[in-house]
């Protein structure tokens, strides 16, 4: 049996680190110890992040630098919102740099980061942190699971 190499069918199991430009680290699935479990293919990769992982077996580790288009995307001034201040409570005050988990209709929860707060109205960004960056990927494949079945 050949071993197993990450292709169009694979579900992958890795550990990842995620570094900025200027080395800092941004995440890390060995902190707690938790790999990530991926599919490929389902759109929740982007095509070239999925192209760096293809032919990778278990045990091998590569690292590999995403344009932001191909990490997590530039920003979209669409999700940029001026809310008024009266929509944050009086216990926790917006602040700029505060993270703040919002509940979308339907219960979804969304961050948003606090840009500004001038008066009565609050600068909140919905685009992801590290939208608009470079980063880099170092990852390990821990294990592949192909979804065909061997013959």
């Amino acid at each position: 049996m050949t071993e197993p190499l990450v292709d169009h069918n694979s579900t992958v199991v890795l550990h990842f680190d995620l570094k900025l430009e200027d080395g800092s680290a941004a995440d890390s699935t060995r902190v707690h110890n938790k790999p990530a479990k991926l599919r490929i293919g389902d759109g929740n990769l982007t095509p070239n992040f999925e192209a760096c992982l293809m032919g990778m077996h278990v045990g091998e580790r590569k690292a590999f630098t995403l344009a932001p288009q191909d990490a997590f995307g530039m920003p979209n001034p669409d999700n940029i919102h001026h809310m008024d201040r009266s929509k944050f409570g009086s216990e926790t005050p917006p602040v700029p740099g505060m993270i703040i988990a919002f509940t979308q209709p339907g219960g979804v929860e969304i961050p948003g980061i606090v840009r500004d707060v001038a008066g009565d109205s609050v600068t909140v960004d919905f685009n992801h942190p590290l939208a608009g960056q470079k980063v880099i990927f170092d990852v390990e494949i821990v294990q592949i699971l192909n979804q065909e079945l061997d013959s």
